[in-house]
């Protein structure tokens, strides 16, 4: 398995280091080249070769410095040589290697600098020796990952969305709104497009009429428009006999998209002007897809939330179809493409599979994947016919196209988005008609419309499925559901929610999408249909794992064969922020070759990786649900949120405050404690606490002070709304809820920023109060924060926590309470741990003035302490060496795999040992403490920051 980018990044810093001052090319080139490919964990001596022999171009003997059949052809040069003229020797040796030898990349060196050139894609990258760290994505495919890049669609979308945008607040503005306003923009929409592409002649007739025909105030546009659009819907034959002859020119097209008789809108000077601006543009450019982001850009924001309208770009829609089916299609015909009869069967194949959008909004998935089943179809043909493609007759090639739009189908909660959604299908059809046409020297024009895409006007969540497309005659389930959290759902969602998924027990705490993805495997169980789904990636977190996929597992034998981690999941309308998602294929047969795309930035390309079996987390480990636990699986000390106070702030104080309150009244100072949550952990920040719960009933009355504070706080709590709160208004001196731990502790944040590499946390004074922002556990040893504070940790809690966008949202039930520890290890090994673990307290300790968020930032994390938490991995993963475990990982996929195994061992003991122990017996015997919890209780305990300190 390829390294974890975490290890492959500190082994960069490393060789960075190491060669920053090198230059003889002759003496060192091998040593250096054999070092680079270490860094991404790859022998340099089982993939490439040095010194190949080679025919140049000009027939002379050469020699290839460093070549990788197939991948790679390298060329090195001592420092400060010329990377062009290193470039172009390289590339001449090209030209003696096969087919099959042939580089799909080209690297040049000089020591202090790379250029990288992908021959497939022409781009070319240089950087320095020193931007190698933050620049690994460029040698991905060395580490094993395939980087996969999705091209954005063309600028020329975004101008049609704004200025389609300008006419409809133009129009909204005069009164023409609702219903009315939305199906005037799809008809307006649909002539625009028909105008730049051939279905109407002559090309521009829209415009001509309306520039030459219509007044410039506007005043007679919107009668002389109904008038196009009543022609439109009427067949030749049915027209009048005297109609304009410029308006008798427009065709029938049908499809009952101009079928409906609406009033007139009202034009004036300005708004004639910007629907001539409208077809000033190419409509003929732009991507069908990009309804959905058109009318999303000019929605009511309120609706789009609620609906779930997230319409997406070409570029994440390919990164589902692909995996789901478009790359198993194109691998089958390249395999079957000089086999005529077999080639003709799969095109047939490709004519009768049907796929469906149970959430479909505006189309996209629909339309991006008729237009790439169109494009693999137009190759098969033209394979098919070979030389006779120039010569065949319109009838021959209407003949061959056998894939329409019929074959895919959508249901849509909304009726202006399933209209959007049938007519960009029609748009997208006359589009790969054009290009069929132009193939083959014949234009192909599908008007009058005959079929549409099967879009139905429901709630998913309440229609059934098979009314839509039968399971019997789908191929593929695509789309995206709405993302509606648990806690901000509307009713009607909550009602939606509870029919859907009142079968599984506690689903109050799920998703939206959930119901999307039960219904899902429902429709696929017992078929061969495959599936992919779009959802924001708490579906794969935390608890909601646990109570979602097991009973889709266990019920309906569903199983992933391919899945996104997170990434950010884009699209193109106006002012929407990025949403934090997954891509989740599934399946009820078993998966052949199950594919992981990870992400080193969220915001970067995927990194395709073949998997075992990926399990519910995403992860390539065993399959297990982590339920929440109420106690630790090995005995570890407990874990507890922090204490909250419920006090409308004034319990709360700030450093102004303290430094006040004692100036007048001294003797408060054992009561104002330190208050550490998130922010004063990680940032340094002070921010203190009235803490009386051992403060005298005389010292509080007496107190001007917290006699003011406390009615603050009673008040607030007598006013709240929740019956809980209001309890607590009789006892305003004590926070709401008390967890504080009765000794030293070790303080963790509930959320971390997912840029760390290490979890941060810290000892702690009893003295210091901790917040609800926070974690904490109470009697742990400094063995426990080692363990904790080393990569096997950290690979565990960056696989099953949950996540606040892409940062890390810490869970004592699920992260800590499942968390397998090293408890086969020997006193002496746990004995390293710790004092590796005070390494780390001690480089911490160089940095007095340092911040745990300074420390940790990737950027400025000093180098001690790195030295510091790599000596720490390696004494904890020497811990677990006892349990099955190695000495030196390969990556962090290796560690969850060995870390999952261990749970289900673990767990199963468990179970096992709970089943031995006799049901007839009332009293409970004392547990006994394994010699890991006596070990815990032995060892020393790092030094706690003192009350007045900051955590370091």
């Amino acid at each position: 398995m390829p390294l974890s980018w975490n290890e492959i990044r500190d082994r960069s810093i490393r060789f960075v280091s190491e060669w920053e001052n090198e230059s003889s090319e002759h003496a060192e080139a091998k040593s250096f080249w054999d070092a680079f490919f270490d860094v991404f964990g790859v022998s340099r001596r089982r993939v490439a070769t040095f010194e190949t022999p080679i025919k140049k171009a000009d027939g002379r003997d050469g020699f290839i410095d460093l070549l990788w059949k197939g991948m790679v052809v390298v060329e090195h040069k001592s420092r400060d040589k010329n990377l062009d003229a290193a470039y172009d020797q390289a590339l001449g040796y090209t030209h003696g290697l096969s087919d099959k030898e042939l580089p799909r990349y080209v690297i040049v060196s000089d020591f202090a600098r790379f250029r990288v050139q992908n021959l497939e894609t022409g781009d070319r990258t240089d950087i320095r020796l020193a931007e190698l760290p933050e620049n690994l994505s460029l040698f991905s495919f060395i580490a094993g990952y395939e980087t996969r890049e999705y091209r954005e669609q063309d600028p020329v979308n975004i101008k049609a969305a704004k200025k389609l945008g300008e006419l409809h607040d133009a129009l909204k503005n005069v009164g023409y709104e609702g219903h009315s306003l939305e199906v005037y923009l799809v008809r307006l929409l649909f002539c625009l497009f028909a105008d730049d592409t051939g279905i109407f002649m002559p090309h521009s007739a829209f415009e001509d009429f309306i520039r030459v025909r219509t007044s410039e105030d506007g005043s007679d546009l919107a009668p002389r428009i109904s008038q196009i659009f009543e022609t439109l819907d009427t067949p030749p034959e049915k027209r009048l006999k005297n109609l304009d002859e410029q308006i008798s020119a427009f065709p029938y097209v049908n499809g009952r998209l101009f079928e409906e008789r609406l009033h007139n809108a009202s034009f004036d000077s300005d708004m004639r002007r910007i629907l001539l601006d409208c077809c000033e543009l190419d409509w003929g450019g732009i991507s069908p897809a990009i309804f959905g982001s058109l009318f999303q850009g000019i929605m009511d924001p309120d609706v789009r939330r609620n609906l779930g309208a997230h319409y997406t770009s070409e570029k994440n829609i390919l990164k589902a179809i692909g995996p789901l089916f478009m790359d198993d299609l194109w691998a089958e015909f390249k395999r079957l493409k000089t086999q005529k009869s077999q080639l003709k069967k799969f095109h047939q194949k490709l004519a009768s599979l049907n796929f469906l959008d149970p959430a479909c909004g505006c189309g996209n998935f629909l339309i991006i994947s008729y237009r790439e089943l169109r494009t693999l179809e137009l190759e098969v043909i033209k394979q098919l016919k070979g030389s006779e493609q120039q010569q065949l007759s319109m009838d021959a090639v209407n003949q061959y196209v056998k894939v329409d739009v019929n074959q895919f189908h959508g249901i849509e909660i909304e009726e202006w988005p399933a209209q959007i959604a049938r007519v960009a299908m029609w748009l997208m059809d006359h589009q790969m008609n054009l290009l069929v046409g132009k193939t083959f020297g014949q234009a192909l024009v599908r008007i009058p419309l005959n079929n549409s895409a099967n879009v139905i006007h429901g709630n998913a969540l309440q229609l059934a499925w098979e009314t839509v497309l039968p399971k019997s005659k789908c191929s593929f389930v695509i789309g995206n559901p709405p993302f509606s959290g648990a806690m901000v759902m509307e009713e009607q969602a909550r009602k939606d929610r509870e029919q859907v998924l009142s079968d599984i027990p506690g689903y109050g705490v799920l998703d939206l999408v959930s119901c999307w993805y039960w219904l899902t495997a429902k429709y696929i169980h017992n078929s061969p249909i495959r599936a992919a789904l779009v959802s924001t990636n708490s579906i794969t977190q935390g608890e909601q794992v646990a109570l979602l996929w097991k009973p889709i597992n266990e019920e309906y034998g569903i199983k992933i064969h391919f899945a996104h981690r997170t990434f950010k999941w884009r699209n193109e309308a106006p002012g929407l922020a990025a949403v934090h998602c997954v891509i989740v294929g599934l399946t009820a047969q078993p998966p052949k070759s199950p594919l992981l795309f990870d992400y080193e930035d969220a915001a970067g390309e995927p990194l395709e990786i073949g998997a075992q079996n990926i399990n519910s987390y995403l992860v390539d480990a065993p399959t297990t649900y982590l339920t929440n636990r109420s106690d630790p699986l090995c005995q570890a000390p407990d874990m507890r949120y922090g204490s909250m106070p419920r006090d409308g702030g004034a319990l709360i104080l700030t450093e102004e405050d303290r430094v006040m309150v004692l100036e007048t009244e001294p003797t408060l100072a054992p009561f104002i404690r330190l208050f550490l949550g998130a922010k004063q952990l990680l940032n340094g920040q002070k921010r203190y606490c009235l803490w009386l719960v051992d403060a005298a009933p005389n010292l509080i009355k007496n107190s001007p002070f917290i006699m003011a504070r406390l009615g603050r706080v009673r008040d607030f709590r007598e006013q709240s709304r929740a019956a809980a709160t209001r309890r607590f208004a009789n006892t305003p001196g004590l926070f709401a809820q008390l967890a504080q731990p009765a000794g030293d502790y070790v303080l963790l944040p509930r959320h971390s920023s997912q840029a760390r590499n290490f979890f941060p946390m810290a000892f702690m004074s009893q003295e210091n109060i901790v917040a609800d922002s926070c974690l904490s556990i109470g009697n742990a040893s400094i063995e426990h924060f080692g363990v904790l504070s080393s990569s096997m940790h950290m690979a565990w809690l960056r696989a099953i926590c949950g996540r606040i966008k892409s940062d890390y949202r810490y869970s004592k039930d699920v992260v800590y309470n499942n968390f397998p520890w090293p408890i086969h290890a020997t006193d002496e090994k746990r004995e390293a741990i710790s004092e590796a673990a005070q390494g780390v307290l001690d480089a911490r300790a160089q940095f007095p003035n340092a911040t745990l968020a300074d420390l940790y930032d990737q950027l400025s994390m000093p180098p001690v302490l790195t030295e510091a938490h790599r000596a720490l991995d390696k004494a904890v993963d020497a811990a677990y060496v006892s349990s099955g475990g190695k000495r030196a990982w390969s990556s962090e996929a290796e560690r969850v795999a060995f870390l999952f195994k261990q749970y289900l061992l673990l767990a199963s003991k468990e179970v096992a040992a709970k089943k031995k122990k006799a049901p007839a017996k009332k009293k409970v015997a004392k547990k006994k403490k394994t010699p890991a919890k006596k070990k815990a209780a032995t060892t020393k305990k790092a030094p706690a920051a003192k009350s007045s300190e900051l955590p370091r």
